[in-house]
């Protein structure tokens, strides 16, 4: 229910540098926007390049089949605040202040 309430209400996901805590959230999420179980759409960014690909090796999980390459589409990284806000600015434009955009959105 914590992980529900954390997402429900968020407009974008932006994820720092963490332990266990913040791989399972960070997962959680990515797994009901990658299985459509959320009709959200929501830019999801992991924050510092280096890290998530020591961390998380993607391409390995590509290469063994656990996801697919297009599911590494589903979030991008960033390296600078200037490049975070650069992002998450066009996409929350695109989804909720051009006409036609979608106002809101259930998890």
């Amino acid at each position: 229910m914590r992980k529900f309430w954390f997402f429900y209400p968020a407009k974008a996901m932006v994820v720092f540098p963490g332990g266990f805590g913040t791989l399972d959230e960070c997962m959680e999420i990515l797994t009901l926007i990658q299985t459509r179980k959320s009709s959200k759409k929501i830019p999801f960014l992991l924050y510092g390049k280096s890290y998530w690909n020591e961390v998380l090796n993607f391409e390995a999980m590509v290469r063994w089949g656990t996801v697919d390459r297009q599911d590494l589409e589903l979030f991008r990284f960033a390296d600078t605040p200037e490049e975070a806000f650069q992002y998450l600015r066009q996409r929350l434009t695109e989804a909720h202040l051009k006409p036609g955009a979608s106002r809101g959105g259930a998890a």
